[in-house]
């Protein structure tokens, strides 16, 4: 009980608990760190597992599950479970009886047909968590931020590098200006070097994490280029270097993992970012 903070305010929902282990996890100990950044990418296994299960996948000790309980106030591992679960209760039912028909393994069908069927419950999960996961206000400030820019530079690589790519060709077709960051010639500190305070940046990496892309947002933000970032976890780097950061976790086929809720959230950010400039057009002119 000696890592317990004698204050505490024990979190009476998921989102409670969350922005608190989102308050303190620069001061959490490793192993503690650890647990939290496994809790909040993976809330449904908390809730259906058992210590031994979780301790496991979180590569870590169950007493430190306990410790971990009981430094934000819960007596053990089973009440601060019981968080997990009501979260669960109070989720508005989305797509997972469809999803359960569609990734059953019928042996009647082709394999070929099953593999479709997998991805496309993917996608309809993906998508079912993003529209109940994104923060109205939080999109509204992003979209703020990136319609008052003069240059809006693209950050991402690896699988995230689609994203990007569909927001320039968006962007260019809206008329709005921006500048991919990750460029065949090799240039990308000389293109960095141009951005300014009156810019702004949107980074998009997934774990594991694409270093580049994050050294990348730490260099705008600490020339003072306010950066929107999509990751899929709230432990991600690039939440440290953003003004604000949405957490979009793609649900997998066979371990797989497609960009359909990614894509249509770039897609939704980038038409409200063009409408929101050409509200403003007046204004500036």
């Amino acid at each position: 009980m000696a890592e317990t903070e004698s204050s505490t305010v024990i979190p009476q929902d998921f989102d409670g608990l969350k922005t608190i282990i989102l308050e303190r996890k620069a001061h959490l100990p490793k192993r503690l760190r650890q647990v939290a950044a496994y809790a909040l990418d993976n809330p449904d296994e908390i809730a259906f597992g058992t210590a031994a299960s979780i301790a496991t996948s979180a590569e870590v000790q169950p007493s430190t599950l306990v410790r971990f309980a009981q430094h934000f106030g819960f007596e053990g591992f089973s009440s601060l479970q019981q968080i997990f679960r009501a979260r669960l209760r109070e989720r508005t039912p989305g797509y997972d009886e469809r999803l359960r028909a569609l990734s059953g393994n019928d042996h009647s069908k082709l394999e070929s047909g099953s593999i479709f069927n997998g991805f496309v419950a993917a996608a309809h999960r993906s998508l079912d968590n993003i529209a109940t996961s994104v923060d109205p206000e939080a999109f509204e400030r992003a979209v703020n931020i990136l319609a008052g820019a003069e240059t809006i530079y693209l950050v991402a690589k690896r699988r995230s590098y689609p994203i990007s790519g569909y927001m320039a060709y968006a962007f260019g077709k809206l008329k709005v200006k921006y500048q991919m960051v990750g460029t065949a010639a090799g240039v990308d500190d000389d293109i960095l070097a141009m951005a300014g305070p009156k810019d702004a940046a949107f980074a998009v990496s997934f774990s594991p994490y694409a270093s580049e892309s994050v050294n990348q947002a730490k260099l705008l933000a600490s020339r003072k280029v306010p950066v929107v970032s999509l990751t899929d976890s709230a432990f991600s780097p690039l939440a440290e270097s953003s003004k604000v950061w949405f957490e979009l976790v793609e649900a997998d086929h066979a371990g797989f993992r497609s960009l359909s809720a990614s894509m249509a959230f770039a897609m939704a950010l980038t038409v409200a970012v063009a409408e929101k400039r050409r509200r403003n057009a007046p204004e500036r002119e």
